[in-house]
């Protein structure tokens, strides 16, 4: 089947302990960085007023998005918070939020766009699936929806996430191997650092197609909203519009602060289910 395939089997494992154990420093590192890094921010792609929900990862809420957000704003977005309190992961959280996002299409007659940090990109992905009539884009920041077990989240997070959401392993391994492998059928890019300290970068890779990419950046994995690599990239997605929508361009100044991405694997659907993959 691999042969078949030409890919090799799934090796994501746990994020390696240096960069768990920088994870924090390196936060702030990005936060301290926005101050000089704000005015260039500020020459970003203008938008078109469009409508632009912004969903935090696990354990965070709308206060953790609030630099992302006010960015879209200056930049003429109409960026909006998912009110929803804590991002706890539960599948009550998860009905709430598709009431929220039918608020936010009552409100807006045009298509939305999602942006989702970790676990609430993972969240985005599903709204995309389900309602791509209305869905403009979705960009993931660290959103590991490749993963299919557990143990390719630090172990700390995991446990945390256990304790949080009500769930044992077995239910969130089942939960994980839910969500969508296909790429969402509308634009999407899935950004990433292989420095991640809490997921393994590679779950956080969507299957590249005609309209779906990876976007390497350095950094750390709960900076992500912070990271001024990040917030350029957003901004430049968001200003693509649906219809000639383009990959992002690394020539120039952008090859020397993004690296080539990786070459992601077929989706999920493809090798779940063979021996000794995705156990």
């Amino acid at each position: 089947m691999y042969e078949t395939l030409e890919v090799p089997a799934q090796t994501a494992s746990s994020p390696s302990f240096w960069d768990s154990a920088t994870e924090l420093p390196r936060v702030l590192v990005e936060m301290a960085s926005l101050s000089y890094s704000w005015p260039l921010l500020a020459g970003s792609p203008r938008g078109d007023g469009h409508a632009v929900m912004v969903l935090p990862g696990f354990t965070a809420g709308d206060q953790s998005t609030l630099v992302l957000r006010r960015m879209l704003g200056r930049l003429n977005y109409n960026a909006l918070p998912w009110e929803l309190g804590q991002n706890t992961g539960s599948f009550e959280l998860q009905d709430r939020l598709r009431e929220r996002f039918d608020e936010v299409l009552a409100r807006h007659s045009g298509r939305v766009s999602l942006v989702g940090q970790s676990l609430g990109g993972v969240f985005a992905r599903i709204l995309a699936h389900e309602r791509p009539d209305r869905v403009r884009c979705v960009i993931t920041l660290g959103s590991p929806f490749a993963s299919s077990s557990p143990d390719t989240v630090n172990n700390l997070v995991s446990r945390l996430f256990e304790n949080v959401s009500g769930m044992n392993r077995d239910e969130m391994r089942d939960q994980m191997n839910g969500f969508p492998a296909s790429a969402p059928p509308v634009p999407s890019t899935a950004i990433y650092s292989k420095t991640d300290g809490v997921v393994h970068w590679s779950t956080c890779l969507e299957y590249q197609g005609d309209r779906a990419e990876n976007v390497e950046v350095v950094g750390s994995h709960s900076g992500m909203a912070f990271n001024p690599l990040v917030l350029h990239v957003v901004a430049d997605r968001l200003s693509q519009h649906p219809d000639s929508w383009k990959p992002f361009r690394r020539s120039g100044c952008r090859a020397l602060l993004y690296p080539a991405p990786e070459e992601p694997q077929p989706p999920r659907s493809l090798w779940a289910h063979q021996p000794g993959v995705g156990a």
